[in-house]
């Protein structure tokens, strides 16, 4: 396992081109499933766990890593399979995201494979798991299922989705343009999250589940009449099957109809290189997942610029 993830910082330069990267792994089945390697720091054998007392029942415990306390979960419980048996030749993934870093216990990790965002395909419906899935892909003619790792962390620690009260009272529009923004992401319980926020600073929301369904939205409004007489802004998700928040930034500046909106990224993956990137493909914003009164106040300082533009 030792070098697997060496180089993904040079793997970078996927982020807008649609493509991705993905960590293959198992859960004690057959069944393959994967994470975005930018999610990921590292894969290591797992370490001696100390249980905590009355923690959450997929939390198997937490190990020192390097000076860091991390908890660690056993992934195949957090989608409703039997949890791993033999800790002790288990890996763990360690992930970073949502301003967090946590370990996921999981009975292998096959290897990583190189994709186009647009085979990543959003899960059937009949799928058992469909609740924990955010997409699925094929390699090598086997099925992987990406695991919606926010919902899994919001079922396990939660999310506060209130604006702070004194935000409020300056965040409710008092501005002409239309109070509408659309909401691209792949996560349930991301949309959810995002149009909970948006509705208590005043806006209605347009939901889209991908990339392309949020590009085909767009365009059919803008046969309609003018985009911004419809929605404001787009908030978009960077992580999702068919095109990625990046590739969606890039068609939405080369299309004459919608290139001016605004478009605000709003992901879970690391800052430092989503600001690169936000530049790079002509963003105008990049806000990391979640918290519910930075949301209110990037769309809040958003509208005063657009009204700026504007006047």
């Amino acid at each position: 396992m030792a070098g697997l993830l060496d180089s993904v910082d040079m793997r970078t330069q996927l982020a807008g081109r649609n493509r991705m990267e993905l960590l293959l792994f198992r859960l004690g089945t057959k069944q393959q499933f994967g994470i975005n390697v930018f999610k990921v720091q590292e894969v290591i054998q797992c370490p001696p766990l100390t249980k905590i007392p009355h923690s959450h029942e997929v939390v198997r415990g937490v190990a020192n890593m390097r000076g860091r306390t991390i908890s660690v979960m056993d992934l195949a419980r957090a989608i409703g399979m039997p949890g791993v048996e033999n800790v002790s030749e288990s890996f763990i993934i360690i992930t970073e995201y949502n301003r967090t870093t946590q370990g996921y216990l999981v009975s292998s990790v096959d290897r990583i494979i190189n994709t186009n965002w647009d085979s990543i395909m959003a899960p059937p419906k009949a799928t058992g798991r469909g609740s924990y899935l955010t997409a699925v892909t094929k390699v090598d003619d086997e099925l992987v299922e990406i695991i919606d790792v926010e919902q899994i962390m919001a079922e396990i620690n939660g999310t506060i989705v209130e604006v702070d009260d004194a935000l409020m009272k300056d965040a409710l529009p008092k501005t002409d343009l239309v109070k509408r923004i659309m909401v691209a992401d792949d996560s349930v319980v991301a949309r959810n999250q995002v149009k909970r926020t948006l509705e208590q600073i005043g806006y209605e929301v347009v939901l889209a589940k991908s990339g392309k369904d949020a590009l085909d939205q767009m365009k059919e409004m803008a046969e309609l009449g003018p985009i911004h007489d419809q929605i404001a802004m787009v908030i978009s998700d960077i992580e999702m099957p068919e095109m990625d928040g990046y590739t969606l930034t890039t068609e939405v500046r080369k299309d004459p109809d919608l290139q001016n909106l605004y478009i605000m990224l709003h992901t879970s993956l690391s800052g430092v290189f989503n600001n690169a990137m936000v530049e790079k493909v002509g963003a105008n914003k990049f806000i990391p997942k979640f918290n519910a009164d930075e949301l209110a106040t990037g769309v809040m300082e958003a509208i005063s610029e657009i009204e700026g533009k504007q006047g």
